[in-house]
């Protein structure tokens, strides 16, 4: 049974960097992709950032060129670097890994932007 935990949430001011790591059990290289998801409070869940075995990425229009995703295979670890934080980002961060057979969804870090 594959286990993804997050880590890394917490309340930021606008404009301050976060960095989410998630942490599988197992190695992710057995992964098609792996990625970052969010829900906000009344909204429907949605892709953030999304990384291929392969190493291409992939991002939601609203995070480009402020978020980027990365992995250390070694550490079995996906890492989301989020920069120039807006209020708008304040949600639930879920960690997402997807093999040949099914799809794994970690429990979630809550990230808050606020003043």
């Amino acid at each position: 049974q594959v286990q993804l935990v997050e880590s890394g949430g917490g309340l930021v001011q606008p404009g301050g960097s976060l960095r989410l790591s998630c942490v599988a059990s197992g190695s992710i290289s057995r992964f098609v992709n792996m990625g970052w998801y969010r829900q906000a409070p009344g909204k429907q869940r949605e892709l953030v950032a999304i990384m291929s075995s392969g190493g291409s990425t992939n991002y939601a229009n609203s995070v480009k060129a402020r978020f980027t995703i990365s992995r250390d295979n070694a550490k079995s670890t996906v890492y989301l670097q989020m920069n120039s934080l807006k209020p708008e980002d304040t949600a639930v961060y879920y960690c997402k890994a997807t093999s040949t057979v099914r799809t794994y969804w970690g429990r979630g870090t809550q990230v808050t932007v606020s003043s």
